[in-house]
């Protein structure tokens, strides 16, 4: 957030509400549903509200990304496998170029009726599916570099 705000790169943070009767996480009031305080301390240009996984789902953001003429999203926060892969998925299917911050995404364990998988291995199966066809998938550093030279994006 700091580098984008520093090279004037617009930031969007996009908030996860999930219905009271639905789930006890991301319920509005909840330790969950808040936004992390290093968060609210940075600057932004716009807060999304959101009800599902995607960033784009019944929001404002791809108007507001059209408006102004952006054609890049970056994609960076929680759930690696979820949130974040399927606005990742959205932008791309909306016509928009996406970068995946590899370090910049996190997720948990799961465990449900189809399994049990490790955050690590979460994490690291959604990167590999991004990286195929909807995102390029980079690390923070990276990006940051590709910022001051557009064409090392693609060495």
């Amino acid at each position: 957030m700091n580098i984008a705000n520093e090279r004037g790169i617009p930031v969007i943070i996009v908030r996860h509400t999930q219905p009271p009767e639905n789930s006890a996480i991301f319920k509005q009031g909840s330790p969950e549903w808040e936004l992390h305080p290093e968060i609210t301390k940075r600057p932004y240009d716009l807060l999304i509200e959101k009800s599902l996984p995607g960033s784009f789902t019944e929001t404002e953001l791809e108007t507001w990304l059209k408006e102004r003429s952006i054609d890049t999203v970056v994609i960076s926060g929680y759930m690696t496998q979820m949130c974040c892969d399927t606005t990742a998925r959205q932008a791309s299917h909306l016509g928009f170029s996406v970068e995946f911050l590899s370090d910049a995404t996190g997720t948990l364990a799961f465990k449900n009726n189809a399994g049990a998988a490790t955050d690590e291995e979460l994490h690291r199966a959604t990167k590999v599916a991004q990286d195929n066809f909807i995102s390029k998938v980079i690390d923070t550093s990276k990006w940051i570099n590709n910022l001051e030279d557009p064409k090392k994006f693609y060495l």
